[in-house]
């Protein structure tokens, strides 16, 4: 029973107070905001991507030099025939269908077995607003368990937490290049078998990984996919990265466990349109059950991705040789930033694999441990604090990936730059020739400027 707030008669004079409803509800609201929020979203910030981003614009503000390597936003610009696609589609105003639009769910998976050579139905495309919802939603359609392999990006765990998922973190080695390995995964199967537990499991991996740079080898995946299928274990096929693989192989687990794998893509990454917020699931017949319940889900949610940006979509997955080449100069110029980050950062004493795909760095600060400790950095947001107070640079620690607080690990995405001139330079000024350092400091300045920062910096803690 509701009882309801009546106005209140004073002793003295016998009349009604009037009370001051709105301000009393505001009270009332303010006084059990604690009681009344979703336990679920206890403790949890805002995105750390997001949130760097935002504190570097408000240090640019204050007239601060600020070097972003926080969000991983792609430098290149949306090709040119994607957005006059785009142009061409801006009238269109009509809903779509829940799925997507069915040209747009036939270019998805040409561009699949293009890529991959593994055939899927454009019946299973599910078309959403950003990978990011789609992983989202997944984890609210499905009853399971998420493995999560550690470091991995600064989204999936407040997700699951969100939703009240359960997660298994799976802690990875820097020493194997940050990446599960099939003996892992078959201990992790064996000992849920030992104490009997039968809980479904979603394993999501990501490749080229977010945040460390790496990928797996096709014999990895090869024999992931084999415990993987033995273990009935789903696999969310993270592949938003997927045509940034430095040597232009687009690697998929789904090529050895296609009724198994949900493969998760989108424009964000290698298409340079992270604001358009266009993803996409590719799922395998076997999982129709999951790709209806999701569609349930979107229908009553976000009921479809905006139209004119679907119809662009279709441009940029059914690819063209501009596009090619596009995506081979994005690749030979984020790999050349990439392994030259890397061999400077490693000649400071900071540990660091050279990447293979993407646009990030997961640096280990180990070796200044010590040093560090006494200066009163102990965990990975002392560093980051740190480093951005005294230089300037911006980068993310480890803990927001999900790694121990006191390890002395962060993420920086190579970013700074503005990759439109970039990619002119080496269509022009670079076409059939290497690049070199010359090109870091005329078309990356700041990618340059910001890493020898951090090099310089370190120096205090030797």
């Amino acid at each position: 029973m509701v009882e309801e707030i009546l106005p209140r008669q004073t002793p003295r004079s016998g009349l009604y107070h009037e009370i001051d409803r709105d301000n009393l509800f505001t009270q009332l609201l303010e006084e059990n905001k604690d009681i009344l929020l979703n336990v679920n979203l206890s403790g949890l910030n805002k995105s750390s991507t997001l949130a760097i981003n935002e504190m570097s614009a408000e240090l640019e503000k204050m007239g601060k030099k600020v070097y972003r390597f926080g969000l991983g936003q792609s430098p290149f610009p949306v090709p040119e025939e994607v957005v006059q696609s785009l142009r061409d589609n801006a009238f269109q105003k009509d809903y779509l269908p829940v799925i997507g639009l069915e040209g747009l769910r036939n270019a998805v998976c040409g561009y699949i077995e293009r890529k991959v050579g593994v055939l899927y139905n454009p019946k299973l495309v599910l078309v959403g607003p950003g990978s990011k919802e789609l992983i989202f939603l997944v984890q609210l359609a499905f009853d399971g368990e998420l493995i999560l392999p550690a470091p991995s990006w600064v989204s999936y765990i407040p997700q699951a937490k969100i939703i009240g998922r359960k997660i298994r973190l799976f802690p990875t080695e820097e020493e194997h290049g940050w990446k599960i390995s099939a003996k892992s995964l078959a201990t992790l199967v064996e000992e849920d078998t030992l104490n009997d537990y039968t809980k479904p499991k979603i394993l999501l991996l990501n490749y080229p990984n977010n945040p460390t740079g790496v990928t797996y080898t096709e014999d990895e995946l090869r024999n992931i996919a084999k415990v993987a299928r033995k273990a009935n274990i789903l696999v969310i096929s993270d592949e938003i990265y997927g045509d940034l693989a430095f040597d232009g192989k687009y690697k998929s687990i789904s090529r050895y466990y296609p009724e198994g794998t949900i493969i998760s893509t989108g424009l964000s990454k290698w298409c340079g349109a992270g604001g358009w917020r266009l993803g996409v699931f590719i799922f395998p017949e076997r999982l129709q059950w999951l790709h209806n319940a999701m569609s349930v889900i979107a229908s009553e949610t976000y009921t479809s991705v905006s139209a004119p940006i679907q119809y662009a979509a279709i441009t940029a997955f059914k690819g063209s040789a501009d596009i090619e080449r596009y995506l081979f100069d994005s690749r030979r110029i984020l790999m050349f930033l990439g392994n030259w980050g890397a061999e400077v950062l490693r000649g400071a004493g900071i540990t660091v694999n050279d990447p293979d795909g993407g646009f990030y760095l997961f640096l280990n600060f180990e070796r200044f441990e010590y040093s560090m400790n006494e200066q009163g950095v102990e965990t990975s947001i002392d560093l980051t604090s740190k480093l951005l107070s005294e230089t300037g640079v911006a980068i993310l620690p480890g803990k927001d990936f999900s790694r121990p607080i006191t390890e002395l690990t962060a993420r920086l995405a190579f970013v700074n730059f503005d990759g439109g001139n970039a990619l002119v330079a080496a269509l022009t000024e670079y076409d059939g020739v290497e690049l070199d350092l010359n090109f870091i400091t005329k078309y990356a300045p700041e990618v340059k400027e910001g890493i020898l920062k951090i090099v310089e910096w370190v120096k205090k803690f030797n």
